[in-house]
């Protein structure tokens, strides 16, 4: 099992594959975007990562990573590519699919085929189907395919990737335990057996018991809100209770796992997942009414001018996938005569989907505050932490992350 190929190679992917060869295994790494895999041949990275720079540039120079677009042969493949939804809420495996049948021309009988992105229940095994059905001449019960989510956070991925416990189903017992012994080589944490049907349900589990709980604390922020309470001291009063531990709210739930996950859980059960499906409503609700807070205060200005602090879905990463953000921001930008100011320290210019926005500006910090009537903080960056709350003076500030006093 030296041999690996990884298939995907955004946040989960290229940590993932860096990790690997730095563990002296022979890493190809496969992406369907050509820039990606010209920037990791050169050692750099692509997206922002706590440690990846460093990780990646040792993994190349070593000569153990490598990427191209097309697939290759190995042992294990991995594949990590994106499982958005659909219109109407659908899980779309498209990515996935894809994946599957460029890797079936490499592969070959004694190889584990491992799905490490988040998925609906039954994904893995649909996997199988399609390597069959591509391969009629191999016999599919010789390959081994299981899933392994991946369970990091985003700014700790380096050091989570191996230190966390990481649960392992495969689709027979035969493909667990061989799935096992490959992570044994670079995972310290615990690697739980399990199968791959209760694999994929456990990691969407994870997410949609977290969502649930954002979705208790936005809630909170809108009734207190409404009865002039702070939500902030609210909630550290509560948290003194010693069984309670309410998060903290914030202007909806962003990224790839919390925002998609809970979704694929009520798409498989939709009857018995009424809990969840209004947890996913209570968040997305949340994003609206921030949204119905900015146009409020610009009603007060002629000509207002809104600073939009924040652009990520969580703070000091450049991942905007899902964003609340990004979302409050494009509505404002479509719906309002207003000029709109955006900051954004971990991207270097606009997204294209909001590029195409006259009345919207890519700016600096300073530039930002000075010129705004209206001052959203949309993200609890670090560099927005440190601002002198003395700078809001004669502005409207709207703080969705209770970052100020």
């Amino acid at each position: 099992m030296k041999k690996v190929c990884v298939v995907g190679l955004g946040y989960i992917g290229l940590p993932t594959a860096s990790l690997l060869a730095n563990k002296d295994f022979q890493v190809y790494g496969v992406d369907c975007v050509e820039y990606v895999v010209d920037t990791i041949n050169e050692g750099k990275i692509h997206i922002v990562e706590k440690g990846l720079s460093d990780f990646v540039e040792q993994a190349v120079r070593s000569g153990n990573l490598k990427a191209g677009l097309e697939p290759v042969e190995a042992d294990v493949f991995i594949i990590a590519v994106p499982t958005p939804f659909k219109e109407g809420k659908k899980p779309d495996l498209s990515y996935v699919e894809n994946a599957a049948k460029e890797i079936a021309p490499y592969v070959n009988e004694g190889n584990i085929i491992i799905l490490e992105s988040t998925s609906p229940i039954g994904t893995t095994e649909r996997i199988s189907q399609w390597i069959a059905q591509e391969r009629k001449d191999l016999n599919i019960n010789n390959i081994f395919f299981a899933h392994c989510p991946e369970r990091v956070l985003p700014g700790k991925i380096i050091e989570e990737l191996s230190k966390n416990d990481r649960i392992i189903g495969g689709v027979n017992k035969e493909s667990t335990e061989r799935t096992v012994e490959f992570y044994k080589c670079f995972v310290e944490g615990d690697l739980l057996k399990t199968d791959a049907r209760t694999a994929e349900l456990s990691k969407l589990t994870e997410n949609a018991f977290r969502d649930v709980n954002i979705a208790f604390a936005n809630e909170l922020s809108m009734i207190c809100d409404k009865l002039d309470i702070n939500v902030w001291e609210l909630i550290k009063l509560a948290n003194r209770h010693p069984r309670v531990n309410i998060l903290q709210p914030g202007p909806g739930v962003g990224g790839h796992c919390i925002a998609v996950d809970p979704w694929f859980i009520v798409d498989s059960a939709p009857e018995e997942s009424n809990l969840i499906s209004t947890a996913r409503n209570v968040n997305d609700k949340k994003t609206s009414y921030v949204i119905a807070q900015v146009r409020k205060a610009i009603k007060k200005y002629k000509k207002p001018v809104v600073a939009c602090l924040g652009l990520a879905f969580k703070p000091d990463i450049d991942d905007l996938r899902e964003s609340p953000a990004m979302k409050i921001v494009k509505e404002l930008a479509q719906s309002e005569n207003s000029e709109l100011l955006v900051v954004e320290p971990n991207i270097i210019g606009l997204p294209d989907s909001l590029a195409i926005y006259e009345n919207l500006k890519f700016v600096d910090l300073d530039t930002a505050i000075q010129r705004a009537n209206i001052v959203v903080l949309l993200v609890d960056h670090k560099t927005f932490k440190g601002l002198d709350e003395k700078m809001f003076l004669n502005k409207i500030l709207i703080d969705t992350r209770g970052t100020f006093k």
